[in-house]
């Protein structure tokens, strides 16, 4: 028997099972399993099941034996029939156990979303697939998972992940059920609804969430979230700049009612006569302004130095974005007053430009003609705006 050893970016050994372990060959495997547990000083030792067919209560007992050796046992990409044997005799709950996860790939699937954390495919006619940036995105996609369930026990229609899938040019994904189902934007670009029933559509669904309250400590909170993207502008801004913005952002009260924090018509899916949410890593707590400002970048924001940019974003030009931004704040304030609407828009835009001028610094803007020509623009935008806004509140 032989058991391949490699190593985890902490240098902590990872050590590869496969085929059988049974009466027959425990011995030699427990005997193995404690000559690395010897050479390695670390109390942590992972068991990668992934090509582990078979476990037998000899088996179970050389885990045992190896807990006393390793404080932190972990065992991953276990298959669904030896899980269900650890479950059984109580394994979980002593071992940290990670399940096998099915590999899928989205090579040829068509993208019907794209956010800050990952891209949304459509997989098949019956269900869609958030594929997440980051390589290690097992707690992300938690996380996210949580957040939906918060939602959703709040009275907010939202997609449920039903699966965790394994990506298969590497990375991890969430899959949800959505049959039949289209985008707003699918719709709107297909011409299936008009500008202004998508928009209804869509504030319709923005009003359900901001009704709703999260419970104390449940999600996070966007106001402190802005608070640190000013900060992080402490030295980019004149000091009268910063200092102005720090004070009206600290002026808005704390609030517990829901955001999304990317809510946008690629986001929002029509099911059955329903609207739900997809994409929730973003979701969080706070005063509406901090919404808007995210739907004004998704709508206007991220176009206003390259309008191509909304189109490859959302599917849609630059004058439908703005229209829809138009009229979805006019829906949302319940009002087609121009002065009430512009008011509003530039206490949003304020929000959305500081988080489009730190984007750019932070994507190493200074260092490229295009980067640096996108800053110079956001802070001469936001000067304009810090002479015109004294209050976020609305």
């Amino acid at each position: 028997m032989t058991i391949p050893v490699s190593f985890d970016h902490d240098g902590k050994p990872i050590a590869a099972l496969s085929g059988r372990i049974d009466s027959g060959n425990a011995s030699e495997a427990e005997q193995i399993l404690l000559e690395i547990c010897k050479e390695d000083p670390s109390d942590t030792l992972t068991l990668d099941c992934d090509e582990l067919e078979y476990i037998s209560s000899a088996g179970l007992r050389i885990l045992l034996r190896l807990k006393r050796s390793k404080s932190v046992l972990r065992m991953i990409n276990v298959h669904a029939e030896i899980y269900d044997v650890l479950e059984m005799t109580g394994f979980t709950e002593i071992l940290t156990i990670q399940k096998a996860y099915r590999v899928l790939s989205v090579e040829s699937c068509e993208v019907v979303g794209k956010g800050s954390n990952g891209m949304v495919y459509r997989y098949d006619r019956e269900t869609i697939i958030k594929v997440y940036r980051e390589s290690d995105a097992l707690s992300k996609i938690e996380q996210e998972r949580e957040y939906a369930r918060t939602a959703f026990i709040a009275g907010i229609p939202t997609a449920i992940p039903y699966d965790v899938v394994r990506i298969e040019n590497g990375g991890y994904g969430t899959v949800f059920e959505l049959l039949n189902a289209e985008s707003l934007a699918e719709m709107l670009i297909a011409e299936e609804k008009s500008l202004t029933e998508t928009a209804e559509m869509s504030i319709d669904l923005l009003h359900l969430i901001h009704a709703n309250e999260a419970r104390p400590g449940t999600l996070p909170d966007m106001r402190k979230t802005v608070l640190g993207w000013i900060a992080f502008l402490e030295n980019e801004l004149p000091k009268p700049q910063y200092e102005k913005l720090l004070t009206l952002c600290k002026a808005v009260p704390e609030s517990l009612h829901i955001l999304h924090g990317d809510y946008h018509i690629k986001n929002i899916m029509f099911q059955n006569g329903e609207c739900l949410l997809v994409d929730m890593d973003t979701i969080s707590c706070g005063h509406p302004v901090f919404e808007l400002a995210s739907m004004y970048n998704a709508y206007r924001g991220y176009g206003e130095t390259d309008h191509s940019a909304v189109e490859k974003y959302l599917g849609i030009s630059w004058e439908m974005a703005s229209a829809f931004w138009k009229k979805s704040l006019e829906l949302y304030l319940g009002t087609e007053d121009e002065e009430t609407i512009r008011s509003v828009e530039n206490k949003a835009r304020i929000i959305g430009t500081v988080r489009m001028l730190r984007r750019s610094i932070r994507r190493n803007g200074l260092n490229t003609e295009k980067g640096r020509a996108e800053i110079e623009y956001n802070k001469e935008i936001l000067s304009e705006l810090l002479e015109k806004v004294d209050s976020l509140l609305f």
